[in-house]
């Protein structure tokens, strides 16, 4: 089961995460921010949006927004944004 070890932000909406396996891909939340709906309407706020931890392996928000770590790998993935850590000597 893939899960999410590690979650930087890196820009606007855009989070850096690190999967169980070695994988990393940068995640443009622009869209789903774009939907304003009840969840997603506070992470308008950069700091809200900063707020974010990872609780199980998914990617999580105190306001009850969460993202199946599966589905964000399977999106980057598809996407071609996925690569392999580089781990340091």
């Amino acid at each position: 089961m893939i899960k999410i070890v590690k979650a930087e932000t890196i820009g606007q909406n855009q989070l850096r995460l690190t999967f169980s396996d070695g994988m990393q891909g940068d995640y443009d939340f622009s869209a789903v921010l774009a939907k304003e709906t009840v969840l997603t309407m506070p992470l308008k706020n950069p700091e809200n949006f900063k707020a974010y931890f990872i609780e199980l392996g998914a990617l999580c928000w105190k306001n009850g927004l969460e993202f199946s770590p599966a589905a964000l790998y399977q999106d980057l993935q598809s996407a071609g944004k996925l690569t392999r850590v580089q781990q340091a000597a």
